[in-house]
């Protein structure tokens, strides 16, 4: 199980790459006191740290630059600024790779699981989720059976990562949502309706007209 500091002071995006890190399973661990960044990546010890540049007291680069004294750790920095300069800025201070705010969740987890295979030399598991005789590769958005392959949109991707990982139990329709569109106020039931709809017709076409099923008033689960 690797190890991943998430160094960031907005509590709701770190519980966010928490929550959604330890369902791939990675062991994670916040910051609660800014002033002593450095001793809790001692005393952790990660494999990777996702690291925000804009933090109480010391920036991002600053942390950066203690840990690079002492260590090569992967470090993915976070920040709310996409200007070239920042980036550049940012591998100057030693970044394997950087991340714009607003978190793409998805996007997070393919950087950090592409950082974590040039630095450990692993392969990650976790691309390809089976159901069956389903398999979800998520690197290649396709879903795959013994005779068919099934090119997938990133919603569609996305509704079936939740429902396989669920494994036949009820996924509900706020987690979905949650998952797909990571909260944005615009989205509600009748988009992933839509969206669930058309992910049926794919599915259809491949004989597996049945395969997602509706628990009226919860939410979506797998046959």
């Amino acid at each position: 199980m690797f190890r991943i500091l998430i160094v960031e002071d907005d509590k709701n995006i770190s519980s966010i790459i928490s929550e959604e890190l330890s369902q791939w399973g990675y062991e994670t661990r916040g910051i609660d006191n800014f002033n002593d960044v450095y001793d809790d990546y001692k005393e952790f010890e990660p494999d990777l740290v996702l690291m925000d540049i804009t933090l109480p007291q010391y920036n991002g680069f600053y942390w950066t630059q203690r840990i690079r004294q002492e260590s090569n750790v992967p470090i993915i920095f976070i920040s709310s600024h996409s200007e070239s300069m920042d980036m550049i800025q940012a591998i100057q201070f030693g970044a394997d790779d950087y991340i714009t705010k607003p978190i793409d969740i998805a996007v997070t987890r393919a950087k950090i699981q592409a950082v974590l295979r040039r630095a450990y030399d692993y392969t990650v598991d976790t691309e390809k989720i089976t159901y069956g005789e389903l398999t979800l590769n998520l690197s290649a958005a396709l879903l795959e059976s013994k005779e068919h392959s099934v090119e997938l949109t990133r919603t569609e991707l996305l509704i079936l990562e939740s429902l396989f990982n669920m494994k036949g139990q009820i996924a509900k329709r706020e987690d979905i949502i949650n998952h797909c569109w990571q909260g944005d106020d615009f989205i509600d039931d009748n988009t992933l309706a839509v969206n669930m709809t058309r992910l049926r017709k794919k599915l259809n076409s491949i004989g597996y007209d049945d395969l997602i099923q509706t628990k009226k008033g919860l939410g979506y689960f797998l046959r």
